[in-house]
């Protein structure tokens, strides 16, 4: 057995099935080790989607997602999807395939200093060394495991790959452990939720990490808390829920941040400022912070308690502590659901994006998973899609770059393959990323990708109309729409041009057995008014 072999034996016995890479010579005794190993090498088209898929993967099976790249160019285009697992708090392994060890830190073709790459990106940066390959990767394993999650870096020359070894596999990865919140703490905590008479929690991505997601639903239950969401929180508790009251900060945040301003105490509920600081939106409104860790806030943030420890104790401790009521009643917040979805549907005769989403998700089964992208789709999508289970709504809402979502949908169904998959995205994103459709045909798999074609980046153009600048650099296709071609690399591709037919195209492609490109073609004009509101 080389350190190859034993690297991957290491992380198949961690639970890791798959990995996705770019090869190079380089990279060669890793890809054999993983061929004869029995984990999965998955080619991407660019090294950056491999890093999301991996980010996609480690947020879905609670295993670290895997990714590989080559030295210099391969690294660098790597480190854009570690960099999201990096924000967005996603446990990855990422190994870049170096030079040999005396070659390194030479004048020779393609090198750089990988660690110094990583090192502001990464929990840690590691050199895989002959003697302690599997301490060192059982190291970065749990720390990649431990909260707050996230993605570890490792280093691997080739001869050193290549070495034979008399390494053990070590024991599986024991990531450590949080500790509780004092007692105090808490008991405080729950004397505020008691006296208050209008709470409102708002749940942000800590937790999406939740061991047990159904204490979330019970504490809110419990104490007749209503409940917002961050972005990527959508679907921690069902948003059919009659205590929800919708996503903040995205589309038409106007009406939610009146609506928030309304409470006399917001509560926190893992509560990760990457997504949107408080002082964008709280205003006055006291804050009770409950996470994992100390809340970053500006000193204008009325932060009056916080409880600070491992969440899944803090939530059952909450969900133990006596029943509080308040004065919200159900009609209130109806009445602001509907206020809310109103205001994000302003009415039009033409086929609006926001009719392009609502047809998507009704003709997406309600247990069906969607990852999309990042630009004003975006925004619009976190308002008004209904989320209802966990793990089925993705996108990096920390690190936010756009190109996450045809590699992030591919890492999804491959990660549940018996669940429908919908990747949703804007023409921009799909013209960085459109080479992942050819990895979704080589894998196989049923899954509609859906492109918002509106022939702008259209985020950007809405904050140049609002700064009052020119339209400048904006524009992707000066020309009239044309229909799309037969084929993008051998899959099929359909227009769309009403929500009739995208909702039919959808269901079509969703009964497909490969990938489908679908084109709706939608006048995104409202975004003005709703996505920036």
């Amino acid at each position: 057995m080389n350190n190859a072999d034993l690297i991957i034996a290491t992380l198949k016995a961690n639970g890791v099935s798959r990995g996705f890479g770019i090869p190079s010579g380089n990279v060669l005794p890793l890809m054999e080790a993983m061929r004869s190993g029995g984990v999965e090498f998955i080619l991407t088209a660019h090294e950056g989607s491999a890093g999301f898929a991996a980010d996609v993967t480690g947020r879905m099976t609670g295993t670290p997602g895997f990714c590989i790249a080559t030295l210099g160019p391969g690294a660098t285009n790597l480190a854009t999807g570690v960099g999201g697992a990096f924000l967005d708090r996603s446990p990855v392994i990422a190994i870049t395939c170096n030079l040999n060890t005396d070659q390194l830190g030479r004048r020779i073709q393609m090198w750089i200093d990988h660690h110094a790459l990583f090192k502001p990106i990464t929990k840690a940066t590691l050199k895989l060394e002959q003697g302690c390959v599997a301490q060192t990767l059982t190291q970065a394993i749990a720390l990649a495991l431990s909260e707050p999650k996230g993605p570890v870096h490792l280093d691997l020359p080739e001869d050193v790959a290549l070495a034979a070894t008399n390494e053990q596999i070590a024991a599986p990865a024991q990531p450590a452990k949080l500790a509780a919140a004092a007692d105090a703490a808490l008991a405080r905590a729950g004397e505020l939720i008691a006296a208050a008479e209008r709470p409102i929690a708002v749940l942000g991505a800590t937790a999406m990490r939740l061991a047990d997601p159904s204490s979330l639903r019970t504490m809110i239950e419990r104490h007749n808390l209503p409940f917002a969401t961050t972005t990527m929180a959508k679907g921690m508790i069902d948003e059919d829920h009659p205590l929800a009251l919708g996503c903040i900060e995205r589309a038409c945040r106007q009406v939610q941040r009146r609506f928030l301003h309304s409470a006399d105490l917001i509560v926190g509920l893992g509560y990760d400022t990457v997504e949107v600081e408080y002082e964008a939106w709280i205003g006055n409104r006291p804050l009770l912070q409950i996470d994992i860790e100390p809340v970053d806030v500006a000193p204008s943030v009325n932060l009056i308690h916080q409880v600070t420890g491992d969440f899944d104790s803090s939530l059952a401790r909450f969900c133990a502590m006596p029943a509080a009521t308040n004065r919200w009643s159900s009609a209130m917040l109806a009445e602001h659901r509907h206020t809310f979805q109103t205001a994000l549907r302003p009415a039009g005769k033409t086929f609006t994006a926001y009719a392009a989403i609502d047809a998507v998700r009704r003709a997406l089964p309600r247990e069906g998973l969607l990852a999309f992208d990042v630009g004003a789709h975006t925004h619009q999508i976190a308002s008004q899609w209904s989320a209802h289970a966990p793990k089925t709504f993705h996108i990096t809402n920390g690190w936010s770059s756009m190109g996450f979502g045809l590699p992030g949908a591919i890492a999804a169904k491959l990660a549940r393959p018996e669940a429908p998959v919908v990747c949703l995205l804007g023409d921009g994103c799909f013209q960085m990323t459109c080479g992942e459709v050819a990895t979704a045909k080589r894998l196989g798999i049923t899954l509609p990708i859906v492109v918002l074609d509106d022939r702008w980046l259209a985020l950007i153009k809405v904050k140049q109309i609002r700064r009052q600048l020119p339209l400048y650099g904006t524009e992707l296709q000066a020309e009239a729409y044309r229909e799309p071609p037969a084929h993008y690399f051998g899959v099929p591709a359909l227009a769309a041009n009403s929500a009739d037919a995208l909702g039919s195209s959808v269901t079509s492609a969703l009964a497909a057995n490969g990938p489908t490109v679908i084109e709706a073609v939608v006048d995104s004009d409202h975004y003005l008014d709703t996505v920036y509101d």
